[in-house]
């Protein structure tokens, strides 16, 4: 499904609860290609919204150019649980905008659904799920100064959230995802991760940023070997291999 609309345009916090429910920019069954359970028939619900703009968003259409359609939360979860999937990922854009998104996870808990949501770790509010992916976003993720001066700003004031992400990793089975697209980026993890006074290296994920097999395969020839070294899980993002860069996989 892919429905279009307007995107809220507020700040790091939740969309405010008196405002429309939810804002979803598709909705479709595939295969997680991401982390953990890759591998695992999932249905995805992306909203649409985003408080950063990564220059590489693969999601344009939920942050840079937003598509949405507005539903209520029951309609929203009707129409997940009629793909009689066992998983559901929700992701975005950035899901945990919409004060919403709490009451779509615990009814689709309640079905017997088994929940990930895909945040970058910035906004904090009252949800359940079965594993937290966490991608927190590194200094080279900001858009163009000169072409995006404000997004610039406001991304890079927006983007690390260490307090939120620490309560996480005490609440919630999880993984941290980090996208990586230069051999600097590997120490701004390490940096990371010595803030966030993480020591479970087995719960890190690198992921090489690309949207083209040729790229993500020239990329692993470094990161591969490298998160072996440091004990770090290397996240192939399967889905580009499976069915190329596409909407709706």
């Amino acid at each position: 499904m892919r429905v279009e609309g307007d995107q809220w345009k507020g700040g790091v916090g939740p969309e405010p609860s008196g405002s429309q429910p939810l804002r979803i920019a598709e909705l479709y069954a595939s295969r997680q290609g991401e982390g953990r359970w890759t591998g695992a028939p999932s249905v995805f619900l992306r909203t649409s919204g985003c408080n950063l703009r990564c220059w590489f968003c693969d999601t344009p259409f939920t942050s840079w150019h937003p598509e949405g359609l507005t539903l209520a939360v029951d309609e929203v979860v009707q129409r997940v649980l009629a793909y009689d999937e066992p998983d559901v990922v929700i992701t975005g854009g950035e899901p945990l905008l919409h004060a919403a998104i709490g009451q779509v996870c615990r009814q689709l808990s309640d079905a017997g659904r088994r929940i990930t949501i895909e945040t970058a770790g910035t906004v904090d509010q009252d949800f359940v799920c079965d594993l937290l992916s966490i991608s927190p976003k590194l200094p080279s993720s900001a858009p163009n100064i000169k072409q995006h001066p404000a997004w610039h700003r406001w991304h890079q004031e927006r983007r690390e959230q260490i307090a939120i992400v620490q309560r996480w990793l005490t609440l919630f089975p999880y993984q941290l995802k980090f996208v990586i697209s230069d051999p600097a980026d590997t120490l701004e993890v390490l940096r990371y991760l010595e803030r966030l006074k993480l020591h479970s290296p087995e719960h890190v994920w690198l992921m090489p940023e690309g949207t083209s097999v040729e790229i993500l395969e020239s990329r692993a020839e470094w990161l591969r070997p490298w998160c072996a070294q440091h004990g770090f899980q290397y996240c192939a993002r399967q889905h580009i291999y499976w069915y190329g860069n596409q909407r709706g996989t």
